[in-house]
């Protein structure tokens, strides 16, 4: 491959805003499917069903996956592939968002109540780090001061969508468990093969599978370039995770020592990580959000360079 054809292969990975899931339910039918397989429900028109998905909102240019809003409920649904304690959060801002733009003619003065869709949010996760079928995540977790009565509260249901759990969502929807079924064999083959032929030697598989066939053909080119983006990133998040850890515990030990072997240690550790793993987080989503994928690598491998970039977003 030579130096023009590489420039233009960073640029379709840098410019990437989608994601192989968004793509898989942008459209009515799929997306109904999913709703229906989550809730239990059996809506058969997908005209019946709003989608509302949000672009960049906010914080941070940051987007939300999927949203959708049928029979007054408003479901909001987030692909992981990393645990994120933080989707409390990240939903009060897109929910905020979208009711703005819900009561954009209304008058929040007036007299007569405004009448909004009920929420609900839902994580699909399939990332690598053990969780269980389903646990919930709170807002008020995050509240440093504890109160007996939470004023604000935001619940963000997480499914484990990998295989072995909520078997029967996938068996109700076929895009759903055939995504996974993609995304496994990217993962076994990349144990053996480069990245890119690792997902090429997933696609092809597939295709001949009849797992996900028509949705692969007509999009071949952009999958492929949307699942190296994603695995890279994957990987580069349990990267710095990683390192975070490292350097949190490197910083617990000091503080451990003026503390106290014991008492000290235990919670010099968790404020080192955490403060850690918020700085390296902090600058790999800014770095994502922009598409500087070759600077994510980059600042994973070089600490020179981690600092570099720390200081140009004044993290």
């Amino acid at each position: 491959m030579d130096k023009t054809e590489k420039e233009t292969k960073v640029r379709v990975v840098r410019n990437q805003k989608d994601t192989v899931f968004r793509k898989l339910f942008e459209g009515k039918p799929e997306l109904l499917s999913l709703y229906n397989a989550i809730n239990g429900t059996n809506y058969n028109n997908p005209d019946d069903l709003t989608i509302n998905t949000l672009g960049s909102v906010v914080y941070m240019a940051m987007k939300n996956d999927i949203s959708c809003v049928i029979d007054m409920r408003l479901n909001l649904y987030e692909h992981q592939s990393t645990v994120n304690p933080n989707m409390p959060l990240r939903d009060l801002f897109y929910i905020a968002r979208s009711f703005e733009k819900m009561i954009a003619t209304e008058s929040l003065y007036s007299g007569k109540r405004i009448m909004l869709p009920t929420p609900k949010f839902y994580v699909l996760y399939n990332g690598e780090e053990e969780q269980p079928e389903r646990r919930i995540m709170k807002l008020s977790d995050s509240y440093v001061t504890k109160d007996e009565e939470v004023s604000l509260e935001l619940l963000v249901t997480q499914l484990n969508i990998n295989d072995g759990y909520n078997t029967k969502i996938k068996e109700s929807c076929q895009t759903l468990r055939e995504y996974m079924q993609y995304v496994d064999k990217i993962r076994e083959f990349s144990k053996t093969l480069p990245l890119e032929e690792a997902v090429d030697a997933a696609v092809c598989e597939c295709i001949e599978e009849g797992i996900l066939e028509d949705f692969l053909r007509k999009n071949r080119a952009e999958v492929v370039q949307m699942s190296i983006y994603e695995y890279n990133q994957e990987k580069h998040i349990q990267l710095v995770r990683e390192e975070g850890r490292y350097e949190g515990r490197q910083e617990g030990e000091k503080i451990g020592r003026r503390e106290g072997e014991k008492i000290g240690r235990r919670e010099g550790e968790k404020i080192g990580r955490q403060e850690g793993e918020k700085r390296i987080n902090l600058l790999n989503t800014r770095l994502a959000e922009e598409g500087r994928v070759e600077d994510i690598v980059l600042a994973a491998k070089d600490k020179e360079v981690q600092e570099r970039l720390m200081k140009e977003y004044q993290i």
